[in-house]
């Protein structure tokens, strides 16, 4: 049978078609079978996770059948699930209790009819399980007619861990509380910020500190303990502090009660909670330091004014302070400090400068003497230098380990001391060599030093003063020797008003063998006094020697003073009777007289004027001499008075054919002087001036008052005098020109009135007499 083209293509595609759909169904088949398998799996798999899950599903439908897992059997201690909601209650110690199962009817009920869930915890009798019961209404497409799902969860460690953390979170509640109790009681201003940096909690010092009302109304105002500082407040502080999760600490200054306080302010950031802060009131530990500064400061000053060396090391052996004179001593620059210089090195420069002793192994010494450090005593030690120098070294070790080490130069000291042997040496060897007897008393009454010549002068055995008797002691044995014992006291006497009364008292006292001593107390710079004895036996009797011979001079003058008297009359009765006669002689009562006879009377006048005038002379000297020369004295004018004396010799001033000069004026003043006296006197000086001036030589007189003193200068151009010649003119022997007494009886004369008399004269430059008078 043939088929058309046509039913060919049909059938080809008839069969195409039957071939796809074939294919098509197996291909479903196949799918169909895959997700069947892959139904079973899942169901498988979620079975098993339903039996791994830490929650077991229980299905109670309407009529109190149940459907659940033989897992959840185990949990309620039965073998296996009943099949009935009432029958959970097995009895003896299985299932539920009767109250428990009342209750999850009840509520399993209730989630029936009104689709509430519940939620219930139980713990089956006689098991250490607890159970927690989670119900809602059953979805429709897992359970329809209404039936209640119950999800049941094995809590029991997350009870024993809720029980843990219900005792901690009980206990930390306490701590809490106990911690609030303490902050609150703090006596230290606290508080706590949130993580704005604002104010969540501050305690009762803090209130009292800003002067809050309380605890809220601080917060609600956000009152701040600490002032803004540079700039930043308190809280950018504390801000900072959370940001950089480092706590922050400061000292800065507040006023709290009207006082400003210096507070020690602490930011701890606590993680996302916020800051914490507490303030310590450092005030007077500030104040202890600032007069610890102050103290020290006072200290180093004071240190610095001395002039000992004085160094302080801290406890690792470095030099924190030195003063001048102890830097002067070991030759430290003034940055030894600053570098804090160790001990070791101080002790090995002063080594090099020469400051320490010369040792044998000085390792050993610096290691020897940085164990001062370690001492627990004062240590004192002698540096004889090299040149010389003598330190007295004293190292005090000190409670935190330093050690002040002090340095003095005893040099000068120990030179004074040698000084002071010598000196006492000298004393001694002074006292034993003094003709003095000498005893030096301490102030009460004991003898402490005395010479040799003490108890020879006294008569004293020289071992009674070895045991420096005290002065009762020392009087009781001089009173024998005394002419009168009971004069002892009179010694004592003195002795005691050198010592306790410092003054000074003398006496004298005879001895029985004849001696005479002189004694005397004075007191001493030092307390003691010093007794000193004078036998003065040879100066009695030479003192009764020139008694006897003051009489005898006594009764000479008065021989003298008889003798100027009737010499006065002697001498001046006879030449007044030849001056007379021959004045009759020369008148012519007699007759008249030949030219011969007039010359022979003129001759005689001229000598009775001369020998008158000598002798006013020689008892106007002997008296002047004797003291007994009277002067009448009255105000008188320089000038005119010497031009008076001047004028009386101007015959002779002629005669000699000599030039005057005459200078003065009444600038001179007047004197209370005796006019014939001072009168004679300057004739006298004026007569030897004409008498040595050759012819046309000049002679000065030169009255004036230079500084308050009356002067008169006398001068001639005659031929002068060499000192040898002036010597003797002064004595009254001079030459032919210049005889007899005129120079020492005008001397005498102007010394009586109380004025000086000068005499210049030079050979071959004439002589000048220059008197001053007040």
């Amino acid at each position: 049978m043939e088929f058309s083209p046509t039913a060919m293509i049909g059938i080809g595609l008839l069969l195409a078609v039957w071939t796809a759909a074939a294919a098509w169904m197996m291909i479903a088949a196949s799918t169909k079978a895959r997700k069947a398998e892959g139904s079973k799996k899942a169901a498988r798999r979620m079975a098993r996770m339903i039996d791994e899950a830490p929650a077991i599903p229980l299905m109670i439908r309407t009529d109190g059948r149940i459907e659940g897992s033989d897992r959840l059997a185990g949990w309620l201690g039965l073998d296996k699930l009943p099949e009935y909601l009432s029958e959970l209650d097995g009895g003896a110690g299985k299932g539920l209790s009767k109250g428990q199962l009342t209750e999850l009817t009840e509520l399993v009920r209730k989630a029936q009819k009104t689709a509430a869930p519940f939620r219930m915890a139980l713990t089956p009798p006689g098991s250490q399980r607890s159970l927690a019961l989670r119900g809602v209404l059953a979805d429709p497409q897992v359970s329809p007619g209404g039936a209640a799902l119950v999800w049941v969860f094995d809590f029991s460690e997350s009870e024993s861990e809720l029980s843990r953390l219900r005792e901690e979170a009980a206990r930390a509640r306490g701590d809490f509380g106990a911690l609030v109790g303490l902050i609150e009681a703090a006596p230290m201003p606290m508080w706590f910020r949130g993580r704005d940096t604002q104010l969540k909690l501050v305690n009762k010092a803090y209130v009292d500190a800003v002067g809050a009302a309380n605890a809220d109304a601080a917060v609600e105002k956000q009152a701040e303990l600490i002032e803004a500082v540079d700039g930043l407040t308190a809280a950018q502080i504390a801000g900072q502090a959370a940001d950089k999760n480092l706590p922050i600490e400061r000292v800065v200054s507040t006023t709290i009660d009207g006082q400003r306080r210096a507070m020690r302010v602490s930011d701890l950031p606590l993680g996302s909670e916020g800051v914490a802060g507490y303030a310590v009131d450092i005030e007077e530990m500030e104040e202890l330091g600032r007069q610890f500064r102050a103290f020290r400061d006072a200290q180093r000053s004071i240190l610095d004014q001395l002039s000992i060396g004085v160094g302080q090391f801290d406890g690792e052996r470095k030099l924190v302070f030195a003063n001048q004179p102890f830097r002067r001593i070991f030759g430290l620059n003034s940055g030894a400090v600053a570098q804090n210089l160790e001990f070791e090195r101080l002790l090995s420069n002063a080594r090099e400068n020469g400051k320490t002793p010369e040792v044998r192994d000085f390792p050993e010494w610096r290691a020897e003497h940085t164990a001062w450090f370690a001492s627990d005593e004062t240590q004192e030690e002698a540096w004889p230098l090299s040149d010389g120098t003598h330190l007295r070294v004293v190292a005090q070790p000190m409670p935190d380990g330093g050690l002040v080490m002090i340095a003095e130069d005893r040099t000068e000291q120990l030179a004074l001391s040698a000084t002071r042997d010598t000196l006492l040496r000298t004393r001694t060897a002074t006292f034993d060599s003094l003709f003095e007897a000498l005893a030096v008393f301490a102030p009460d009454g004991h003898l402490q030093l005395w010479n040799r010549s003490f108890a020879g002068t006294w008569g004293l055995d020289p071992e009674l003063l070895d045991a420096h008797p005290a002065a009762p002691e020392l009087l009781e044995a001089i009173a024998p020797n005394l002419e009168q014992p009971k004069q002892a006291k009179s010694i004592g006497e003195v002795i005691r008003a050198a010592t306790l009364d410092r003054k000074e008292q003398a006496g004298r006292i005879l001895l029985y063998d004849g001696r005479t001593l002189e004694f005397a107390g004075i007191p001493l710079p030092d307390g003691n006094g010093l007794l000193t004895v004078l036998d003065v036996t040879a100066n009695e009797q030479a003192e009764a020697a020139l008694r006897e011979r003051n009489k005898a001079l006594e009764a000479a003058d008065e021989v003298k003073t008889r003798f100027l008297s009737n010499m006065s009359y002697e001498f001046r009765t006879p030449l007044t009777s030849i001056g007379g006669f021959a004045e009759l002689l020369e008148a012519g009562i007699a007759g008249d007289l030949s030219d011969q006879g007039r010359e022979y009377v003129q001759a005689i006048l001229e000598s009775v004027s001369r020998l008158t005038e000598q002798v006013e002379n020689v008892l106007d000297l002997s008296q002047s001499e004797a003291g007994l020369l009277p002067l009448a004295k009255e105000r008188i004018d320089m000038m005119p008075f010497v031009t008076d004396v001047v004028r009386a010799r101007e015959t002779s001033i002629n005669a000699g054919e000599l030039t005057l000069d005459l200078r003065g004026s009444k600038a001179s003043g007047k004197i209370e002087a005796d006019p014939r006296q001072l009168g004679r006197a300057i004739g006298q000086l004026l007569d030897n001036a004409i008498a040595a001036t050759p012819k046309n030589g000049k002679i000065l007189v030169d009255v004036s008052k230079p500084k308050g003193v009356a002067q008169i200068v006398i001068s001639d151009s005659g031929a002068g005098m060499t000192k040898q010649e002036l010597a003797r003119a002064l004595d009254g022997q001079g030459d032919e020109k210049r005889q007899g007494l005129g120079i020492p009886l005008s001397r005498q004369l102007i010394e009586a009135h109380g004025g000086t008399l000068e005499i210049q004269s030079q050979k071959n430059a004439g002589t000048s007499a220059i008197i001053r008078l007040p």
